[in-house]
């Protein structure tokens, strides 16, 4: 075959590979790096076209028109290599734009100066035939602009690797391979330019391309690498907040992140990387026993460290690097601060400690409650209960002042009943055993409890409730219900005042209320009953003289209300009176009664009689 031919058809294929990898990286034309090696690789395409074209024209101004086309490239083609370094490397990025202009300054001068060299020669003085009529068919005197050309590319090409070289000692592996890969990329096409200049004969620059071209694809398919550049790496590892040190096959540490040197400032010591990790990790003999162990197992453990005057914690993993074998080629270890977590832990250990010690001191104290106080005011209240029966006109002064003796007792009594009634409840004490009961039959019998107090004050109560209404309720906390409601009915309820206990249904949910015509309730308190947690914020709740036990006695037919899937809801006027209503799951019974509403009846016949 034809020298000429075997040439142009070498170097079809070289062009053919540089627009393979062109259109490979025109599909992640997303990353500025891909776009940049589109360039590149496109400049050089139409070098290694043109010179086919060239060696294969038969006449100069074949051979003038091959050049022009080959000058599409020959000028750009290392510029846009550097800007490739450039943008791999992160540098400069505030001053990239100026950068890039400085850059294609030369490459542009040059592409006109061609363009024009007829009229100046600056880059070819003369065309001479070649006598041997071998390839090339015209040999070319250069200009002193060639020249320039020419150490400006090789400038350019030594600057790029130079800046790779610092990039390279603390890259990751994987980062190591595409920065060789880019220099192989830009050594083929130098190396093969430079014996064109000893030889002076025929220019196989274009198949350096071809190289390139090939080296390239390659990495692109077996090292990804376009996907995350080498600065995308390196910003990656040193922002990761966990320390991460990169171990080689020896146990020598050949990379760490930011994060690692805040863990073993004696990392940011060592004069140089790799060193061997027993000499570094000093601070920490039991790591460096770990990191020695050859069982090829990943693991985790914890680390405690003192840094300063703060003892640090740390959660450790040792991970086993592999390559495309299974022989580990490394080990990379990583350290999670759990310092704030550990410190938290072990404060909210001291909290809990306090709070068991502190319910152990509330469970004493309601204890001595049940026992050293309720009894002895029981007491109290059956004293004065059986004193006050006894005719009090011979000293009207001391009656007064017995009268007040007893109200505090009985008040007394009923807060502290009502207290540890709520503190059962807490307690998860009380046992919630809801059954049907006949609605007007347990307002009966609290309307015979309470009968007695409200006849001293010759307060009328009445009751509207339908004989079929049943409700689903526990009947010790409906009595406590309605025990608390009455008696707070009957204590702001004036002489000769009235008090309606009545119940609606609808919809499976009963409705009771209970209304009185007394003094009614003041903003203060209503404010407080509104939002129960506020009652218990306020001091002195449970002895205030303007009615703690009423309000104690709410907040618990409250909560013994939610227990039911009830609510508690009032209305009040002041010297109007207040209307309680709260509602209850129930329905109305077809007749009969029912054994509860036996028990029911039977305990109102007992206290009748």
């Amino acid at each position: 075959m034809d020298t000429r031919l075997w040439m142009s058809v070498l170097l079809c294929f070289a062009t053919a590979l540089m627009l393979f990898v062109l259109l490979l990286s025109y599909r992640k034309r997303h990353l500025q790096v891909a776009r940049t090696m589109v360039y590149m690789m496109a400049t050089a395409s139409c070098y290694a076209l043109g010179y086919a074209f060239e060696i294969l024209g038969s006449s100069l101004s074949g051979v003038k028109l091959a050049l022009q086309f080959e000058y599409l490239g020959i000028p750009f083609v290392s510029a846009f290599w550097l800007l490739l370094v450039i943008q791999f490397t992160g540098l400069a990025t505030a001053y990239r734009k100026w950068i890039t202009v400085l850059l294609f300054l030369i490459p542009t001068t040059t592409f006109l100066l061609h363009l024009t060299n007829g009229w100046h020669h600056l880059i070819y003085e003369a065309y001479i035939l070649n006598p041997n009529d071998t390839v090339p068919l015209y040999n070319t005197i250069k200009g002193p602009w060639y020249s320039v050309h020419g150490v400006y590319n090789y400038t350019i090409l030594l600057l790029g690797i130079l800046l790779f070289i610092p990039m390279y000692l603390r890259a990751l592996p994987i980062v190591r391979k595409q920065i060789l890969l880019l220099i192989l990329g830009a050594a083929a096409p130098m190396l093969f330019n430079i014996g064109y200049m000893f030889s002076t004969v025929i220019d196989f620059t274009p198949l350096g391309f071809a190289v390139s071209g090939v080296v390239y694809a390659w990495g692109i398919f077996r090292f990804g690498l376009l996907r995350l550049t080498p600065l995308a790496y390196a910003k990656m590892f040193d922002t990761v907040r966990d320390g991460v040190v990169l171990l080689d096959y020896e146990n020598q540490i050949v990379n760490y992140n930011r994060a690692a040197e805040e863990v073993f400032p004696e990392l940011a010591q060592t004069k140089s990387i790799p060193a061997f990790g027993k000499d570094v990790l000093t601070a920490s003999p039991e790591l460096v026993q770990r990191i020695a162990a050859t069982d090829f197992q990943d693991e985790r453990f914890p680390l405690q460290l003192l840094l300063g005057a703060r003892q640090m914690y740390y959660i450790c993993s040792l991970t086993y690097i592999y390559d495309t074998g299974t022989t580990p080629i490394g080990k990379m270890l990583m350290f999670s601060d759990i310092t704030e977590l550990k410190e938290n832990e072990e404060r909210l250990h001291e909290k809990s400690q306090r709070l068991s010690q502190l319910n152990a001191f509330k469970d004493k104290l309601f204890t001595v409650m049940a026992h050293d106080i309720r009894d002895p005011i029981a007491l109290l209240v059956s004293l004065t209960e059986l004193l006050g029966e006894e005719p009090t006109d011979t000293d009207i002064a001391s009656a007064e002042v017995f009268q007040e003796i007893r109200r505090q007792v009985r008040g007394t009594f009923h807060l502290v009943d009502n207290l540890l009634d709520w503190y059962r409840s807490q307690n998860g004490e009380v046992a919630f055993r809801p059954l049907a009961w006949n609605l007007q039959q347990v307002v009966r019998q609290a309307l015979s409890l309470a009968g007695a107090r409200a006849a001293m004050k010759n307060i009328q109560i009445s009751e509207l409730i339908d004989e079929k209404l049943t409700v689903n309720a526990d009947k010790e906390m409906l009595d406590l219900i309605f025990r608390n409601l009455l008696s707070n009915a009957i204590k702001y309820t004036d002489i000769d005042g009235k008090i309606e206990v009545s119940a609606s249904i609808e919809h499976n949910e009963v409705t009771v209320s209970v209304s009185d015509n007394g003094s009614g309730i003041d903003e203060d308190t209503a404010r407080l009953l509104r939002h129960d947690e506020l009652f218990f914020k306020e001091p002195g709740f449970a002895s205030r003289e303007d009615g703690g036990d009423m309000r104690f006695g709410l907040v618990l037919t409250r909560e013994f209300l939610r227990m039911h899937g009830g609510s508690l809801r009032f209305e009040s006027s002041a010297g109007q009176g207040t209307t309680f209503r709260f509602t209850l799951p129930g329905s109305v019974s077809s007749g009969g009664t029912s054994e509860s509403e036996g028990m029911v009846v039977k305990a109102i016949e007992g206290h009748l009689n």
